[in-house]
């Protein structure tokens, strides 16, 4: 039995009907730390040689931290990028060793792929490519990480939209506690370096915090 495919529906605002059916996935992060109003941002799919360190640049610049969700793959091909994000504050997870989509792979296929992610990235935080995954791999993939799935989805990995329609959407549903996804990749790039500015800026304004998980 596949979870209900509602659970990666293209909006990009997550409706609250799904936080309350899985309740076990990690859809928000805490509103405020001390006082001040915490986001989440969140990049998918990398290390990229140029579009992770691009983020962490962006990150820094505004005080920011995040949480990179990092392909197996390119970990083994970029392991210097891995470091540094570790080095520099971030916090990592993983997303499958082949970017494996759950609801086309066998559980065992699937949960391979999650272990050898999760040997080389060292953390207890998982997000399933494409948020697809099955009640039974749910199941065995709780058992070691916690999955991580969003609240606002900026929609940069869409090559049919703008970067502006990107920017618009996401600015309207952000908010205190939102967990926020992006994509450190070559597909994302012409949107991602529309939406990351401003939304980081849009923070600023509000005097919230970029925060990791």
């Amino acid at each position: 039995m596949s979870i209900c495919k509602f659970a990666a529906v293209y909006l990009s605002k997550t409706p609250a009907l799904m936080p309350a059916i899985f309740s076990d996935f990690m859809w928000r992060g805490l509103p405020e730390v001390d006082g001040v109003g915490q986001v989440y941002l969140t990049f998918d799919d990398g290390p990229h040689e140029q579009w992770t360190p691009w983020v962490m640049d962006q990150l820094e610049a505004h005080n920011g931290l995040g949480t990179f969700f990092l392909v197996g793959e390119n970990v083994d091909r970029h392991p210097e990028l891995y470091a540094q994000i570790l080095e520099r504050g971030h916090r990592v997870g993983g997303h499958t060793q082949s970017h494996t989509n759950g609801w086309e792979a066998s559980n065992i296929t699937y949960l391979r792929s999650y272990l050898q992610c999760q040997e080389k990235v060292e953390s207890d935080l998982f997000r399933p490519p494409f948020g697809r995954i099955s009640t039974a791999q749910a199941r065995a993939v709780s058992t070691r990480s916690k999955i991580v799935m969003w609240d606002v989805l900026t929609g940069d990995f869409d090559h049919s939209r703008s970067p502006k329609s990107c920017v618009d959407s996401t600015l309207a549903a952000v908010e205190p506690g939102s967990i926020v996804v992006m994509h450190d990749s070559e597909k994302a790039a012409p949107r991602l370096r529309e939406v990351l500015p401003a939304l980081l800026n849009r923070l600023d304004e509000k005097g919230w915090s970029a925060a990791s998980l």
